[in-house]
């Protein structure tokens, strides 16, 4: 019986020797604030709510407030106004402080829509006709003609030489079809007569 007790006092002394690094800071000993728990709830539901102590959620939810002061509930929702709610610290005799009104609830207006941005008109600025001047003709760059292949194919007709620049008025130009050519993989169409 003797080493039965001989070792419960070993156990409790051991025990009390890990605990010492807690009891030498003394956090043990000091209390927190006290906590309330307040529901939330707002209509529409799924605005978030953001109390003055940083905690924040969507409605409806719960939260543990500290009850060392009043406290405001800003709540928020995209198309809808922004409302602040204030929770009031009440004290009684022989109970502990409590916020109320609990639960608290929030009903949000509608935002009113956007005003639409008038833009003025757009004017179309008038281009005044400048008379063009006569430019005496000139000579249009001819084309290259592309390489012909090593093998012998139908040769095409020659381009008809650009007509030398008159003194009598200028006349329309005319255009004639590009020649066709060499490498092209459709067959030549036949000579005109």
């Amino acid at each position: 019986m003797h080493r039965v007790f001989a070792i419960a006092v070993c156990a409790l002394a051991l025990a009390g020797c890990s605990s010492t690094s807690e009891l030498s800071s003394l956090d043990v000993f000091k209390t927190g604030p006290i906590m309330d728990t307040v529901r939330i709830e707002s209509e529409p539901p799924g605005a978030d709510a953001k109390a003055s102590s940083g905690q924040s959620c969507k409605t409806p939810c719960a939260l543990a407030l500290p009850t060392g002061q009043p406290i405001a509930v800003t709540f928020s929702l995209a198309g809808y106004e922004s409302q602040a709610e204030q929770l009031e610290l009440v004290t009684g005799m022989g109970e502990p402080p409590h916020l109320r009104p609990n639960p608290l609830y929030a009903e949000l207006t509608a935002a009113p829509p956007a005003k639409p941005v008038k833009k003025r008109p757009v004017r179309a600025r008038r281009q005044v006709a400048k008379p063009a001047a006569e430019k005496p003709a000139a000579k249009k760059p001819v084309a290259k003609k592309p390489a012909r292949a090593s093998t012998p194919a139908a040769a095409p007709a020659p381009a008809p030489a650009p007509a030398p620049a008159a003194a009598a008025p200028a006349a329309p130009p005319t255009f004639a079809p590009p020649p066709p050519a060499a490498s092209s993989p459709w067959p030549a169409p036949p000579p005109q007569r």
